[in-house]
């Protein structure tokens, strides 16, 4: 990897930030690392070390300005574009970057791997737009060592196919690691220095300052359910370790009127007294859910017009009901995958809930909730240009502004290697809108490598900048979890369980213990978060006590401490 890259900041997303919205520019940006290993990639030498893929042919295109890039033209079918020959090595990550327009309209426009056994493997894709640059960022973790053709797709093939500043850069599992804990040191901790002295000015060597965290900044939790009304273990379980949660199916409309008509919110006020009483943070989910098949029964056969009277009445209730004690609210789930409402109501029926539920809680934040944007390049439906054109589409609806709207990606992965440079990839994009982004339903599908799996895609999500929460849908196997096992019958760690331990202490809530050296100084770098701070010395008996707020404009400057014999 050139030095270069190792030296850039995590993900190019905090670059990608300060560029005002991204979406559609008149010039694109430099190639990502250079280009990496991909060969001409800002097309300075024409169209050299690209050839035609298809039928239909390339050239060199100069805008007025000098800046050159590759042009696919004369194409009649979707693949018909341009290509480069690039060597894979099995277990490394390869990030992908490029920026598309095509000739007329809009399109979207896909990249993928051919292997020499003709397999198709998918990076990523965009809608690209006439008249402005889009920037495509996908990637794979690459299962073979093999040379791929990179590839282009557009389904429109009665348009050209523009690209420039192409880049494909390879990092080492090793290489990824690091990255991710210079993020993490950067974007999560802050660094703080102590000097410890006497009354009479002068060093305390030996003195330790022992942190002990009160509340942690970043919220990490765990699904929920009703079975943790009855279950002392599973709440013991519970508490000790999380802060915010969302309850898995209690709140649902299916779970809450299974009757028209006879609303029933028993169980799931129940689970909220009992988060109130610990201190836990509650996600709401969802209001409505856009699958024909997760609608109450009767709902299903409802006309139009009495749909539309129902789906109102279930947003009022639910809203208000709950109004001022939730952290956010999924409203209308998985509602890039499934149109129940649109199709039953029109266009604007996800637009509508939205303004709605908006206007009955304004303090609270509304998600758009989906699953396979992170976990699966393969889904066009939920890819991240489809993502932020429905998002756009909600907050241009009329009852919508000043919405605080959010970014839900479940991350239901499978039981195979994530693909963490395509997670990457896509958070880096939908970062670009502003808006805070969580994962909000976590699980790995059980296999051998899982818990290892489970680490990967915590590790991946708390390490990037724009990610502001993570709650898993794991939890013990008495509550019925089987997907992502936590604990067994009796509430003894699995090794997925371990690992959520292990992160949870790694991330802040372990004791930090340090020692000052003969200057009385003690460097320390703490998560972001609120601290009760304990210093001492073997020669004084009484120690020093305060509170420590370690927010994100935390002073380097030197804290004093005196202490007194």
């Amino acid at each position: 990897m050139k030095a270069a890259a190792a030296d850039c900041n995590l993900f190019v997303a905090i670059c990608l930030l300060l560029i005002s919205g991204l979406g559609c520019l008149a010039e694109p940006q430099r190639a990502q690392y250079g280009g990496g290993i991909i060969v001409n990639p800002e097309f300075d030498h024409n169209v050299e070390g690209w050839t035609v893929f298809g039928k239909g042919a390339i050239k060199e295109g100069i805008f007025n300005e000098g800046n050159r890039f590759i042009v696919a033209y004369n194409r009649t079918q979707p693949f018909d574009s341009f290509s480069q020959k690039v060597q894979l090595k099995k277990g490394m990550l390869y990030t992908f970057s490029a920026w598309f327009q095509v000739s007329g309209g809009i399109d979207t426009v896909s990249v993928m791997f051919k292997t020499k056994r003709s397999e198709i493997v998918r990076v990523g894709q965009v809608m690209a737009t006439h008249g402005c640059w889009t920037l495509l960022k996908g990637g794979i973790v690459s299962k073979f060592s093999s040379p791929v053709e990179i590839i282009f797709k557009s389904k429109n093939s009665t348009v050209e196919i523009w690209a420039d500043n192409v880049s494909l850069q390879p990092f080492t599992k090793k290489q990824w690691r690091s990255l991710q804990d210079g993020s993490i040191e950067r974007v999560r901790k802050r660094k703080g220095r102590f000097q410890i002295i006497n009354v009479n000015e002068t060093a305390l060597k030996g003195a330790t300052v022992t942190s002990r965290p009160v509340k942690l900044n970043f919220p990490f939790g765990c699904g929920m359910n009703h079975y943790i009304l009855t279950n002392k273990d599973y709440q013991n379980w519970f508490v000790s370790r999380f802060k915010f949660t969302t309850f898995t199916n209690e709140m649902k409309w299916y779970n809450t009127e299974r009757k028209q008509g006879d609303e029933n919110y028993t169980i799931s006020d129940a689970m909220m007294k009992f988060t109130k009483e610990h201190g836990i943070s509650v996600r709401g989910h969802n209001i409505l859910w856009d699958n024909p098949t997760q609608q109450p029964e009767w709902v299903k056969t409802l006309s139009p017009e009495k749909l539309r009277e129902a789906a109102a009445k279930r947003i009022e209730s639910v809203v208000s009901r709950y109004k001022g004690e939730l952290i956010a609210w999924d409203v209308m789930n998985e509602n890039l995958h499934f149109h129940f409402y649109e199709d039953k109501l029109g266009e604007n029926a996800s637009a509508e809930a939205y303004a709605t539920a908006f206007k009955l809680d304004p303090e609270t934040k509304m998600f758009l909730n989906e699953y396979n944007t992170i976990e699966y390049s393969g889904d066009e439906a939920a890819n991240p240009a489809k993502y932020m054109k429905k998002l756009k589409e909600i907050q241009s609806f009329p009852g919508t502004a000043g919405m605080s709207a959010a970014i839900g990606l479940q991350g239901h992965f499978p039981s195979i290697q994530p693909n963490l440079a395509y997670m990457r990839s896509v958070i880096d994009l939908l970062a670009t809108t502003g808006l805070p982004i969580w994962l909000t339903e976590v699980s790995v599908g059980p296999q051998p490598s899982q818990a290892a799996y489970l680490e990967e895609v915590l590790r991946e999500a708390y390490s990037h900048p724009a990610v502001e929460g993570i709650i898993m849908f794991s939890g013990p196997a008495h509550a019925g979890f089987i997907d992502t096992t936590l604990a067994d019958e009796n509430f003894k760690n699995t090794p997925a369980g371990d690992v959520v331990d292990k992160l949870i202490d790694e991330w802040g809530t372990r004791l930090n213990v340090a020692t000052a050296d003969d200057r009385g100084i003690v460097d320390i770098s703490l998560h972001l978060g609120d601290y009760n701070v304990t210093v001492a010395h073997p020669l004084i008996h009484s120690p020093v006590t305060f509170n420590l707020s370690v927010k994100e404009d935390f002073s380097l400057e030197t804290i004093h401490v005196k202490m007194r014999a």
